[in-house]
């Protein structure tokens, strides 16, 4: 990442690296085992044969205590018909965001939302062989609530609770949320742009509180959300089945690179999407993740590019886990989603018969582990950036081949464009920048030789050719490709000219015949 920061260093204003989207799931895990969801209906004095009606009982009081949470809160309780997602252009977030705004809500719960979705829960079915009934555990719909809250910690949040038993949660926090929270409660003054930081007054201590919640005691503060919301636990606790088991579900790590303004990012940001989709191969995208390619290898690694209305993103993607670069306004973000950490290794005491040792092992899902996520997601960014940093940005030619492609006034007088790719235009750039002018320059006879193959048949034609390439080293000056030499009749190449004239050059006899080949008939 050195390496990039130096490259641009004019333009960069800073580097933050935190959690973007955190999901944390509970699962009762004293359920799971064959035979225990059995042996908890009869510690409650349920026969299987009475299980639909139990069930039906518990969610019921879910659905009544979901209802009594958003009247004590004096929001609103709402039933959607349809399990409304990002994908459909309509998400439960932008929703619960803009009840927010429209009834002023800054702090604690903004509505409840409940609508039926896909789960996996117990049912009970007969046994044709053992003529008995079982439980079994299996992929259903059932009603899910969605408790959406501003908390005074976390910023704007929500949790999901199924409402069928095992009542599995997930716990939804955003880190610069978080960030923002603790930021407003120093003192610490910045500039957000959706769900970035265009501006930090303190980076470093901005950073500093990013890696305290790498260390976060999660359970104690997802159990605390768990019991506000379950009001079964007391009943399954009683029971000796436990409280939930937490595991981060999905995580994703964020590197911001922050640029002064949006126009600097676009300078380099066509070359980096370029270079990442085009040059970056499956191996590169292994190394990025910490990973080796070898022969036990087994899956497939990819890359895809695509455009949306608010920019491109480039996607690499290895065994449900993925790296990726994308530009919010004057941000570029290069960002690690973890769905599979047992890709990863983490460092673990293994107890052997010679004691205790530790040993790297496959890294799970526990939230114990969740420091070692952000370790993987920093490492994983970082060694991203410093591929980046070898990437020759193309876009201040471009743009001073667009300028080329306009008239020019200058001194109140008008200078015609140039047509960088005709032949006439290119085979003047070629004669200017001919390598015999480099120590004392040219003249219009110089430019006259190169520019004609026989000489003048007349001198009638001779003078036209005189005033033509007199007009073309005016129309050169004008764009200020060349300048004159005090006192001489001779010019000389800019530092400008010879830039775009070479780019110029290049793309005629490189570039485009290339581009040609390769397009399809």
């Amino acid at each position: 990442m050195k390496a990039f920061l130096e490259t641009n260093q004019d333009s960069i204003v800073g580097v933050l690296t935190t959690f973007d989207r955190i999901i944390f799931k509970g699962h009762l895990t004293g359920f799971f085992p064959r035979g225990a969801f059995a042996r908890f209906l009869w510690r409650q004095g349920v026969l299987l044969k009475d299980f639909k009606p139990y069930v039906e009982r518990a969610t019921a009081t879910l659905k009544v205590h979901a209802k009594q949470f958003a009247e004590e809160h004096g929001r609103q309780y709402l039933y959607l018909a349809s399990a409304k997602t990002h994908a459909s252009g309509e998400s439960k977030e932008d929703l619960a965001r803009a009840i927010a705004e429209e009834e002023g809500i800054t702090e604690g719960l903004i509505c409840v939302f409940s609508c039926v979705e896909p789960c996996k829960s117990f049912r009970i079915r007969g046994n044709r062989e053992t003529h008995k009934l079982e439980v079994v555990y299996e992929p259903r719909k059932c009603l899910h609530f969605y408790f959406y809250f501003i908390d005074p910690e976390f910023g704007f949040m929500h949790v999901r609770l199924q409402s069928w038993f095992p009542f599995e949660i997930q716990v939804y926090i955003n880190g610069h949320e978080w960030l923002a929270r603790q930021m407003d409660q120093r003192g610490i003054k910045y500039e957000r742009y959706d769900n970035c930081f265009t501006y930090i007054e303190d980076l470093e201590t901005a950073q500093q509180l990013c890696e305290r919640l790498a260390h976060r005691k999660w359970p104690r503060v997802l159990n605390a959300f768990a019991r506000r919301l379950n009001p079964m636990l007391p009943t399954i606790k009683a029971a000796g089945f436990g409280e939930y088991y937490w595991v981060t579900d999905q995580c994703e790590v964020a590197t911001d690179v922050m640029f002064q303004n949006r126009a600097s990012l676009e300078a380099i940001l066509p070359d980096l999407f370029e270079h990442a989709a085009l040059h970056f191969s499956a191996e590169d995208v292994l190394r990025f993740l910490g990973r080796k390619l070898h022969g036990n290898f087994k899956g497939e690694v990819k890359t895809s590019l695509k455009k949306r209305p608010e920019g491109c993103r480039v996607k690499h993607c290895m065994k449900r886990n993925n790296i990726k670069m994308y530009d919010k306004w004057s941000v570029l973000r290069i960002e690690t989603t973890i769905n599979n950490p047992r890709e990863f290794k983490v460092l673990k005491v293994v107890e052997t018969p010679e004691g205790d040792t530790r040993r790297w092992m496959p890294m799970g899902k526990g939230v114990a582990n969740f420091w070692r996520y952000s370790q993987v997601g920093t490492q994983a960014n970082h060694r991203y950036l410093e591929a980046l940093a070898h990437v020759q940005p193309k876009g201040e030619a471009i743009q001073a081949l667009d300028d080329l492609c306009r008239s020019r006034i200058k001194d109140g007088k008008r200078y015609a464009k140039f047509n960088p790719v005709t032949k006439q235009d290119c085979a003047l750039f070629a004669a200017v920048l001919s390598g015999e002018h480099a120590i004392n320059g040219f003249r219009n006879r110089d430019l006259r030789n190169h520019l004609y193959d026989r000489p003048p048949a007349t001198p009638q034609e001779a003078k036209r050719r005189c005033a033509r390439i007199s007009r073309l080293i005016a129309k050169l000056r004008g764009h200020g490709l060349i300048m004159k030499v005090k006192n001489a009749r001779l010019y000389r190449v800019t530092q400008r000219g010879h830039q775009v004239m070479f780019a110029a050059l290049q793309f005629r006899s490189t570039g485009f015949p290339n581009a040609y080949l390769h397009a399809p008939a």
